[in-house]
């Protein structure tokens, strides 16, 4: 998955590729939608309100969009590619438990940074919209099935390093460490406070810390 900025459909406009201005354009109008629909949540960030805020015409954003809808669509697009950019960051090598406790040191921080004030960006849009966009329900599960991937990926490399005791689920584990995050990240923009966020990673990831070798288990320093 790719910024909108440089995919195939953002490249094009009905048929016809953007210039380098046109493309730029078109992004500005994607990040200003993204930030006024994060704010303020979808059904409630008009066209106009769009237009407004990124300083162009109703025939400049039609050009590029359909519809909201289109809009909508590009808005996703961005923010999962910016979301798992954050993931990457901290779990493109997981080669031990360690790992998995830096990469929830990174999340902490930037949520302590933010002093909890937002939702997860794909977690917002897919509270506003599961129930009542299908086409976006769907791309938001293939943005989730990516991050998900990328915790697989790390446990199935320890598993393959042989860190896991026989029988350990990484598939499973990897789903819950997904679903405790997510979850911590609601719970504390409604609490402005990260302690729900530290207690669902903390304890999937000792969880998880259960499951290695004796031999792995020693290895483990950062918790």
């Amino acid at each position: 998955m790719t910024d909108p900025g440089l995919s195939a459909a953002a490249a094009t406009v009905n048929g016809h590729r953007l210039t380098r201005k046109g493309r730029q354009t078109r992004d500005r109008i994607v990040a200003v939608a993204a930030g006024l629909m994060q704010e303020r949540g979808v059904a409630r960030t008009t066209i106009e309100d769009i237009q407004a805020a990124a300083g162009v015409s109703s025939s400049q954003l039609y050009h590029y969009f359909a519809d909201k809808g289109a809009l909508v669509a590009a808005v996703i697009e961005l923010q999962g590619q910016r979301v798992l950019d954050v993931q990457h960051l901290g779990l493109d090598r997981v080669n031990c438990v360690d790992d998995l406790w830096r990469w929830r040191d990174l999340v902490m921080g930037i949520r302590t940074a933010q002093n909890c004030v937002g939702g997860c960006p794909l977690g917002s849009l897919a509270a506003d919209l599961s129930e009542t966009d299908a086409l976006a329900r769907a791309q938001l599960g293939r943005w989730f099935a990516e991050w998900e991937r990328i915790l697989r990926t790390g446990l199935a490399a320890m598993a393959s390093a042989g860190q896991f005791v026989d029988g350990t689920d990484t598939d499973r584990l990897a789903l819950a460490l997904l679903a405790a995050t997510q979850g911590g990240l609601l719970l504390s923009q409604v609490h402005r406070d990260t302690a729900a966020l530290a207690a669902a990673m903390d304890t999937v990831i000792a969880q998880i810390g259960t499951h290695l070798t004796e031999a792995a288990a020693k290895a483990v320093r950062h918790r």
